[in-house]
């Protein structure tokens, strides 16, 4: 009987310690495919908002270039307005006031460019006329305009996200009569438009401007600061301030976004026109339009009605804007002629024929089929 007892009991120790043994591996395994689920849909929700911002990003990019060219295109027209040079063959100041004006309050009435602003340059770089206001002319603005100098050395049109007294896109362009340069056009557009853009498709824009260009840019000292940087646009939301002050700024710095209760926060690096980093974009999506970019098709631009492929044709363009031209001034002239008034086309045909005399025969047939391949066929197939 104790012998039958003594096994009993070892067994039933035996039995236990089994068990115990296997309620641990069980455990064990739970904890493990716990931890495997978190540390997986963590990673897929990392995946989805990289492929967000990634989507977002891109999207940025390509409507910041389509500004950029919106801007350049508007500037290569006015500068041809012969009104304006005759105004500054003329040295007559009030007359250029005049003109701007009726410029800019023509744009702002028909298109979408409402904080249009135009000024027009000496060749060094003294203000002939602003659109704006009179009592500036003479007064010198390369001493807080470094973008100047490069555009005194090439001459050659220039557009980008510049530090003055604002921070403001701007396009210059040279004006000219024919080989005579009689100044520069300068055409200035507020981020704040881009800002309200952006807000219609759910996202926040903070323009944030290195503060070490405060000393130039005197209009916006009283504006507020964030982790060194001046908040720029004047339409920013005042409720992500606070928030702004806590984020992980280093964290995101190296990562280029961060995710933060319920929104995420992206960060692309601000370049002026001569591809010097002044300071950096903060792009804030929360809430349901994060879960609508997730849904949406990642094709579609949203900033146009164009797909992402169009936009990248346009910025292609643009980034390599000569073609078979040699340079993008002689380009522009010519794309121009179609557009222009028969009173206004006398003038610059003169001009054109003038460049295109000195190009060689091979160049001219290049720019010919280029046009002819761009042209669209109409007309009904056989």
């Amino acid at each position: 009987m104790k012998m039958y007892l003594k096994e009993y009991i070892k067994k039933y120790r035996l039995d236990s310690r089994y068990t115990r043994v296997s309620l641990y591996i069980v455990f064990a395994i739970l904890v493990l495919l716990f931890v495997s689920v978190v540390f997986f849909v963590k990673q897929d929700r990392q995946a989805r908002l990289m492929n967000i911002g990634d989507h977002v990003i891109q999207n940025f990019r390509s409507g910041l270039d389509y500004e950029m060219v919106d801007l350049l295109s508007f500037s290569m027209a006015l500068s041809e307005d012969g009104d304006l040079k005759n105004a500054l063959n003329a040295d007559d100041e009030s007359k250029g006031h005049e003109i701007l004006n009726h410029i800019s309050e023509r744009f702002k009435k028909y298109t979408h460019l409402k904080s249009l602003r135009v000024q027009v340059l000496t060749p060094d770089f003294y203000i002939f006329a602003r659109s704006w206001n009179e009592g500036f002319e003479g007064m010198p603005i390369w001493w807080f305009r470094n973008d100047l100098a490069k555009l005194n050395q090439q001459n050659e049109p220039k557009v980008g996200m510049e530090t003055g007294r604002l921070l403001t896109f701007k396009a210059t362009i040279p004006i000219r009569s024919g080989e005579k340069l009689l100044g520069y056009l300068e055409v200035i557009k507020l981020i704040d438009e881009f800002a309200l853009k952006l807000r219609k498709k759910g996202i926040e824009l903070f323009a944030l401007m290195d503060d070490k260009y405060l000393k130039q840019a005197s209009l916006m000292r009283d504006f507020p600061q964030v982790h060194d940087y001046v908040i720029s646009n004047q339409n920013y939301n005042q409720q992500y301030l606070d928030k702004l002050e806590l984020l992980d700024w280093e964290n995101l710095m190296a990562k280029g976004y961060i995710y933060e209760d319920d929104t995420l926060y992206l960060y692309e690096p601000m370049i002026n026109g001569e591809g010097k980093k002044i300071g950096l974009y903060l792009l804030a999506v929360s809430g349901d339009d994060l879960k609508r970019y997730e849904r949406e098709d990642q094709e579609d631009s949203f900033f146009t009605q164009f797909s992402d492929e169009d936009i990248k044709k346009v910025v292609e363009a643009w980034d390599t804007p000569h073609g078979s031209f040699r340079n993008r001034h002689d380009k522009e002239l010519v794309a121009l002629l179609p557009k222009l008034r028969k009173e206004d086309k006398r003038k610059l045909e003169m001009e054109a024929k003038r460049i295109l005399q000195s190009y060689s025969k091979s160049e001219l047939i290049d720019i010919i089929l280029e046009n002819r391949h761009k042209e669209r066929k109409r007309g009904e197939i056989q």
